[in-house]
């Protein structure tokens, strides 16, 4: 089983699970210009970033929130990929979510296409971390997303493709 998550929420789960001894890994996903994919890398605590547009994760510097040795690996997801992974959502759950469930979902359905290749079987969790009607006039508006991202066709079609893999 593995669960995806980042910073402090991360370590609660990283815990629980070394703690109640599941045969489960833990895999976190961390946005472009986030500073906690290079951390778990390298451990240097001095490491920062210009941070993540997408928000409420991808911090600019590593907060002690964040435990990387209950961790067993980390992945990091270009932020338009987060953000055509979120829209698509919006299409399978019939509800909006967050940029961040968006992260989150790409790193599942990465997870589950390696999962798939190798013969592997298993259960992949993860949390829709926050409504998506919070973003309207920005991540599910289109010219705003063109002027902050540039455009995302090419993630779209990485997506597409993703999805038939899994």
């Amino acid at each position: 089983m593995y669960f995806r998550h980042y910073q402090g929420t991360s370590a609660t789960i990283g815990r629980y699970i070394r703690y109640k001894c599941f045969y489960s890994k833990l895999l976190v996903v961390d946005p472009d210009n986030s500073v906690f994919y290079n951390f778990f890398q390298t451990a240097d605590n001095q490491l920062t970033s210009k941070g993540s547009k997408i928000e409420g994760i991808g911090r600019p510097r590593v907060e002690p929130s964040f435990m990387p040795a209950v961790i067993d690996e980390m992945l990091q997801v270009p932020d338009k990929a987060s953000i055509v992974t979120m829209l698509w959502l919006e299409t399978v759950l019939g509800r909006k979510v967050g940029p961040s469930t968006g992260t989150n979902v790409w790193g599942v359905l990465q997870k589950a296409k390696l999962m798939k290749s190798v013969g592997k079987s298993g259960s992949i969790v993860t949390l829709l971390c926050d409504s998506g009607e919070r973003y309207l006039d920005t991540f599910y508006n289109t010219q705003w997303i063109e002027s902050n991202f540039g455009e995302i066709a090419d993630y779209e079609e990485q997506l597409k493709k993703l999805v038939e893999a899994t």
